[in-house]
């Protein structure tokens, strides 16, 4: 469950979340990634070493530009973990419309 851990964690912040919003539409170079933020590369660069240590973000370098790719599976698990708990409340929330629909 650790990388479950590291997964929610680098996605609780709001600009780590766009980051990997920006990365999904496809490869993107660092300073890329950092012009629609209102910080400096270095503190992009710091939002993206977490999604990197995540494993939600591969960083290769190509000449002196550092190049960002989305790595989804981690996602995916964190989704599959999460399908686990909608199934549980939707079937509550289907037997508490059957009880509330029933005749007195």
């Amino acid at each position: 469950m650790p990388d479950l851990d590291r997964t929610f964690a680098a996605l609780s912040d709001g600009t780590r979340r766009a980051i990997v919003a920006q990365l999904a539409e496809g490869e993107s170079s660092l300073s890329d990634l950092a012009e629609p933020f209102d910080m400096s590369l270095t503190a992009v660069s710091k939002h993206v070493r977490v999604l990197n240590e995540a494993g939600l973000v591969s960083v290769s370098k190509r000449g002196r530009t550092r190049y960002c790719r989305l790595e989804a599976e981690p996602m995916k698990d964190a989704s599959d973990w999460l399908d686990d708990y909608r199934k549980f409340w939707v079937d509550r929330f289907g037997a508490l419309a059957r009880y509330l629909n029933e005749e007195p």
